[in-house]
């Protein structure tokens, strides 16, 4: 289909509240809730409960057009719409419940329905697109897509339920929108993935990732630098960040073992030399000895943009560093460039752009911190990992769940009990907490 016909056709909570919890969640009773839970810490516990009835329980919908199953909402009244991002970390811990599993086979089916309906017009090389949110009507569909996650939410969910039926239906899918991801973001056949949106808007391309980083600064949409044709437009951005590179090396991993499960070896060798491109591109050219960490850079000069964000540290997560880049991060994210009062903020302290409670350009999200945690400790990173994850807990113990926080004062900032705020609960039952113990029972 033309370019033309297809773009038409798309037309805060007090620690008193934790531990005074007095109804239960519509979708299952505290008794089962507290049932899942251990520790010796009574805050800890009360915590617990908090999340999974607030962030993640409350989280569910019934059916809304275009939605044609259950879904998940990140929480507040303007978010309306199943994300990408966010989603994963509450059907990650949701996969604890047994009695959930129908409702999560829904939620991962919602982005199939999706991909169905986008490609009834989608040109060839926009295929098998996934949305970064599904939103309700009469909102606009978004013609751009989100941090590639969904194959890692999958593993999750497999491992905590062995379901292995929702595995069978989900990794073809997965394989086809990874496959878009390099398709379309890969435009020099790099390894590097750059961000994009079909509407050729700047601030759309910028969503598909940490959106205000400071290292997209001076992001400028193009034009595709081979493909030429009366139809095609400014839909690619010209900067490649680290933090999309990662996520999307750490979906193939996952992708990989899911297809091993599957008994797919053809599609995991399929996978696996997408990982080798990526991470060599990304150690090739994005990783910075001096900064001690990996950079953005220029899509097609490849020159690195100085400063270093929160973006630069999820490759950890993935895998992507030697031991010895592994060696050098934990080295820089220790100094107090990173280590605020409440770690870790989304851009260097020392960058003249930061400010403690400014929108991924001085804040603090759970979420990058248990993902950032969980790949200190993968590298052996034990001791700053826990000091990252316990300082992530005291403070949602004293201040309450919320989407983002200050890093210097810790006040929670944005959406109270937001989805993604779920991930300090699952800190906490990875282990990477030292002080704050809590586990599931056996």
């Amino acid at each position: 289909m033309k370019r033309r016909s297809f773009m038409h056709s798309m037309g805060s909570v007090s620690l008193a509240h934790l531990s005074g919890l007095g109804c239960a969640s519509r979708s299952a009773s505290s008794t089962s809730i507290d049932a899942l839970f251990r520790s010796d810490n009574p805050q800890l516990l009360g915590l617990a409960k908090r999340v999974m009835e607030k962030c993640v329980l409350d989280k569910v919908r019934e059916p809304t057009p275009p939605l044609e199953r259950t879904w998940i909402a990140p929480g507040g009244p303007h978010y309306l719409g199943q994300w990408i991002w966010d989603t994963m970390f509450v059907v990650d811990l949701m996969s604890l419940m047994p009695e959930k599993k129908g409702v999560i086979r829904d939620v991962f089916h919602n982005y199939w329905d999706f991909q169905d309906r986008w490609n009834q017009t989608a040109p060839d090389y926009a295929r098998d697109m996934i949305t970064v949110a599904i939103k309700t009507e009469p909102q606009e569909q978004r013609q751009f897509s989100q941090i590639p996650i969904l194959a890692w939410g999958l593993e999750r969910v497999y491992q905590r339920s062995g379901d292995k039926k929702l595995v069978r239906q989900c990794i073809g899918r997965l394989e086809k929108w990874h496959d878009w991801y390099w398709r379309e973001r890969d435009l020099h056949n790099n390894g590097l993935i750059t961000v994009g949106a079909y509407t050729g808007k700047l601030q759309h391309a910028r969503w598909e990732t940490f959106d205000y980083e400071c290292n997209m600064d001076d992001l400028q949409m193009t034009p595709h630098p081979y493909r030429k044709g009366p139809d095609e437009g400014p839909w690619y951005g010209d900067i490649c960040v680290p933090g999309n590179n990662a996520y999307l090396i750490m979906g193939e991993r996952s992708l990989i073992r899911l297809a091993r499960l599957a008994g797919d070896e053809a599609m995991a060798k399929r996978r696996q030399a997408h990982v080798d491109k990526g991470v060599e591109g990304m150690r090739k050219y994005l990783w910075d000895e001096e900064a001690g960490t990996f950079l953005s850079a220029k899509r097609d000069t490849l020159e690195k943009i100085p400063v270093a964000t929160i973006g630069s540290w999820i490759p950890l997560t993935a895998g992507v560093p030697t031991q010895a880049m592994a060696n050098r991060m934990a080295e820089v994210l220790s100094t107090p460039a990173w280590q605020t009062p409440l770690p870790l903020p989304t851009v260097d302290r020392t960058d003249p752009r930061w400010k403690s409670n400014a929108f991924w350009r001085g804040d603090v999200w759970p979420s990058t911190n248990y993902q950032i945690a969980s790949g200190l400790a993968a590298y052996g990173h034990n001791d700053l990992a826990a000091k990252i994850a316990d300082k992530t807990v005291s403070n949602a113990l004293k201040h309450g769940l919320s989407e983002h926080y200050d890093s210097i004062s810790g006040k929670p900032l944005g959406v109270p009990d937001y989805s993604m705020a779920s991930t300090i609960l699952t800190m906490m039952l990875d282990g990477l907490t030292d002080k704050h113990r809590l586990s599931l029972r056996d």
